[in-house]
């Protein structure tokens, strides 16, 4: 991040730098520059930094308006479960972090959050009871600011009553769009960290508005009945299978690369979306993509290793192409720093003779050390597109 900064920085001298030598015939005036340059000077010292008020208010993503002390040094994060690493990132610490739920650190442990900034392995995470939220175990803490899932209503209405403030943020409100709701939750944040100096989220936008402009250019001449048909699994295991119909984040990844969702007939939201092996076998997918919410690995399908389910007949089985998404700051499906890596390596996965020249692993080492100033090792990134079972751990 601090490299970030100090290109940008760099990058905004040098144009100041060409400006001037542009200027050259106004130099034969050197008294008139001279006091124009004295007038500036006297403006800039006159000029004082705007003073950041203790408070400001929000209207947050369930459409609340809270009042909230500016930059808040003890926060909880509850049931946004990426939130945890874009605060992380955005504040280029985790210091203000009080506690985050168990799904949230299980990420943070198994990806490269936690080797940028270890001291996110020691938040405490000890706020549930079961799958509720711990609320007298929250109050302790005396958080000045407790963020959570907008939708989640129920809970809103507990952390009000318990005296906490709280700001809900939305993870569907952008119909599941991973990079507008990436960038509509960094506004939101704008607003109750003001005074913060731009960070790696601009770079994050930038990147993959890039990103997306590209691969969308890319596979605007791929004819329809070309275009390669879609299965995630979202989880998987023995007792069930949950993909992403229409309303998830997988119908924005498909749209996103040009693929058709084979479950675009569901419309069931999240882990509501519960399919049968039937239903597979009938919209017989060409590529199957599995989410890191889930331990299952491709190898799982390839040797029919999950209760009595048989895959050997299913298309993307056959042509060997299931795929564990990568893990990188958090689960990539959601939004997070790494959603333009992340489309990348779904585009090349659905298309690799159109995106044959996408270097993934040397697109993350250069991502990675502009954002945060890091040299990933081959090691790391390795990890990062072959995660292990435990990604798919919640606790």
């Amino acid at each position: 991040m601090k490299k970030a900064l100090v290109l940008l920085l760099s990058l905004l001298l040098a144009l100041s730098l060409l400006a001037g030598c542009g200027n050259k015939e106004e130099a034969s005036e050197p008294e008139v520059e001279e006091t124009e340059a004295e007038e500036t000077e006297d403006t800039e010292e006159a000029e004082e930094p705007a003073e950041i008020p203790e408070e400001v208010t929000v209207t947050d993503h369930a459409g609340r308006e809270v009042t909230v002390p500016t930059n808040p040094e003890k926060v909880v994060v509850l049931d946004i479960l990426p939130l945890p690493s874009v605060l992380t990132v955005y504040l280029d610490s985790c210091e203000s972090i009080l506690a985050m739920e168990p799904a949230s650190m299980a990420a943070a442990k198994t990806g490269v959050l936690g080797q940028l900034y270890p001291e996110v392995l020691n938040v405490n995470t000890e706020i549930m009871e079961g799958e509720d939220v711990n609320i007298e175990t929250l109050v302790s803490l005396e958080p000045e600011l407790v963020y959570y899932n907008a939708g989640n209503t129920e809970l809103a209405e507990k952390l009000e009553n318990a005296g906490l403030t709280a700001v809900g943020f939305s993870p569907t409100k952008w119909h599941f769009d991973a990079i507008q709701t990436f960038n509509e939750w960094i506004a939101l944040l704008d607003q109750i960290y003001p005074g913060r100096a731009e960070g790696a989220e601009a770079t994050v936008a930038d990147y993959a508005n890039a990103v997306y402009s590209e691969i969308q250019e890319k596979t605007a001449g791929i004819a329809d009945e070309d275009k390669q048909k879609v299965l995630f699994l979202f989880q998987y295991d023995e007792n069930n299978m949950i993909t992403s119909g229409v309303n998830f984040f997988g119908q924005w990844w498909c749209d996103a690369v040009g693929a058709v969702n084979a479950a675009n007939e569901v419309a069931a939201e999240k882990s509501n979306a519960v399919i049968t092996m039937e239903q597979v076998y009938a919209w017989d997918p060409d590529v199957i993509i599995i989410t890191n919410f889930t331990p299952t690995q491709p190898q799982d399908l390839y040797d029919n290793a999950i209760g009595d389910d048989d895959w050997s007949t299913v298309k993307a089985v056959q042509d060997h192409r299931v795929y564990k998404m990568p893990m990188g700051t958090y689960r990539t499906y959601t939004p997070s720093t790494d959603t333009p890596l992340a489309l990348k390596w779904m585009a090349q996965a659905v298309y690799p003779e159109v995106f044959a020249d996408y270097d993934i692993r040397s697109d993350v080492k250069d991502y990675y050390k502009t954002l945060f100033g890091v040299e990933l090792t081959d090691e790391q990134v390795e990890a990062m597109f072959k995660p292990n079972n435990p990604t798919g751990s919640w606790d």
